[in-house]
């Protein structure tokens, strides 16, 4: 049983203290280069989060069973059948969407993430605690993700849940969002050089957002012990 205390600690961690994305930089190769768009991040978060959940539950079950010297073979061999799952099921369900994401699905099995969260946290604590730590630190990645992606879209295009269609089927392309209408785009946003100028104002803002809390804290830690010395 997981304790609400417990639970806060792990969602702060995966969503904000630990965010593999903006304070780890794990993953960088996916995270750059899918995140185009919201709905191919969207999509490979999701892929992700599900990858991470099934492996670190996977690794924390069978962590007594496993010989030490060869554990990350193993952990590998585990990751690599789960995320075999989730590529044939985009090719079944997503096909469009799974052309575009290409290669970049079979690239979770050797995403540092979830390997680095298997071994680090999976193979020492208890399987329920390790599956919602991998849900939650998949969903810290997606959330940059999605972010990074929408700062792109809308910068490079000028809308939102461009390629919709390529998911859900050809109903869907009336959900897409004109933000900016008869806007011209700007292509550096959806190259490559914009995914590391999009990161990088990113973690500045995480930063600076932390920073500032950390800030906010010792002067309130101040105040009140001016105050207790008073009285």
């Amino acid at each position: 049983m997981i304790t609400k205390e417990t639970f806060a600690q792990l969602a702060e961690n995966g969503l904000w203290k630990q965010n593999p994305g903006v304070v780890q930089l794990l993953g960088l190769c996916p995270l750059l280069a899918i995140s185009n768009n919201v709905v191919n991040a969207l999509s490979l978060g999701l892929a992700t989060v599900f990858v991470m959940m099934m492996s670190s539950f996977a690794v924390s079950s069978a962590r007594n069973f496993v010989p030490h010297e060869i554990r990350i073979p193993v952990f590998i061999l585990i990751i690599a059948a789960l995320v075999t799952i989730i590529d044939l099921v985009f090719n079944a369900f997503a096909h469009p969407l799974y052309l575009v994401l290409g290669i970049f699905i079979p690239l979770i099995t050797t995403n540092c993430i979830v390997l680095a969260r298997a071994d680090a946290y999976a193979s020492k604590n208890h399987p329920l605690h390790s599956a919602i730590d991998g849900v939650l630190m998949g969903l810290g990645l997606t959330l940059v993700l999605v972010v990074l992606g929408g700062i792109r879209e809308i910068a490079g295009q000028g809308t939102l849940l461009s390629g919709i269609d390529l998911a859900l089927g050809p109903a869907a392309k009336g959900w897409i969002i004109t933000v900016l209408p008869d806007y011209k785009g700007f292509l550096l946003a959806i190259l490559p050089p914009g995914a590391f100028i999009g990161l990088g104002l990113l973690i500045a803002g995480r930063n600076w957002l932390d920073m500032r809390a950390k800030r906010r804290a010792h002067l309130q830690a101040r105040q009140a012990a001016a105050q207790t010395s008073a009285a």
